[in-house]
């Protein structure tokens, strides 16, 4: 099977990637034979707050104002990233490369975000709900879990989800709809099982649909088979895949499975090797 490509990426121009390389991700990408990848750098404009000692270590260009304080993610660098993209570009002729961003709760920060967008051309951009509200305050849904019940994180997440898609306009590619499972505590709660938040999922989907936007099949956990059968059955038009990954060696992981499942629930390969992978029937 042809791998697609991979159209969730972080190097050392995103705040959290500090062991990404995108010199170097382009030479794994050619190792593994992946047809191209999208280099979707972070993009963040909402503070949060959040345990220090709960950010890796390799993350770089933020400023903490206390251990438990407030989180501020540094501007986004978009000359040299683009300077740096057409230098692979050149010595990487034979793997298509994207430009691409990761946009971090656009919905909240619109003049800022189109601020960035004007900075040059960008092929594949994604939107991202990163934080929910906590009080006065933001934060990530990891910070949730253990201080509110996880199922209810979870169905949080999806009607902000929601919210974020029908009002916002600036990107094409949901990205991790089930960024709380990560924080998922199985020994806890058990294995998640999305049919216990099934209305929010499909009220989720639903709107992910009906705004015309690509739902991101992304492989940091696998994605559940259910959710994504639900999203063909919600009239989603087209699905990309994402590793997310921050340091070359995750590019393209577990991208085989990935591809298996999205044919097994209705989508099939572009017409590029690039393009997102449009439903059939």
């Amino acid at each position: 099977m042809t791998l697609p490509a991979d159209s969730h990426v972080h190097t050392e121009w995103s705040w959290d990637a500090a062991r990404g390389s995108m010199e170097r991700t382009c030479r794994r990408a050619v190792e593994i034979g992946l047809p191209a990848v999208a280099f979707t750098e972070h993009v963040d404009h909402t503070v949060w707050t959040l345990d220090r000692s709960h950010v890796d270590e390799g993350a770089h260009l933020l400023t903490f104002t206390s251990p438990h304080g407030v989180v501020t993610p540094g501007p986004f660098d978009a000359a040299g990233y683009l300077e740096a993209l057409a230098a692979c570009r050149d010595r990487h002729p034979g793997l298509r490369i994207l430009s691409g961003l990761e946009l971090g709760e656009p919905h909240l920060h619109r003049e800022a975000v189109e601020q960035v967008l004007a900075a040059g051309s960008f092929d594949r951009v994604l939107g991202s709900l990163h934080c929910l509200p906590d009080g006065d305050d933001w934060t990530e849904p990891g910070e949730l879990f253990g201080r509110r019940p996880a199922a209810d994180i979870v169905r949080s997440y999806l009607r902000d989800v929601a919210a974020m898609v029908a009002a916002d306009d600036a990107f094409e590619v949901l990205a991790h709809i089930d960024y709380p499972v990560r924080s998922w505590d199985e020994g806890a709660h058990g294995p998640f099982d999305p049919s216990d938040v099934e209305s929010e999922f499909r009220d989720a989907l639903g709107a992910t649909a009906a705004a015309g936007k690509a739902l991101e099949i992304n492989t940091v956990l696998p994605l559940h088979p259910t959710v994504v059968r639900w999203w063909h059955e919600a009239g989603g038009d087209a699905v990309s895949f994402g590793s997310d990954a921050h340091e070359p060696a995750e590019l393209g992981r577990r991208f085989a499975e990935a591809a298996g499942l999205a044919e097994a629930c209705g989508f099939r390969p572009g017409r590029d090797p690039h393009d997102l992978w449009p439903r059939v029937g």
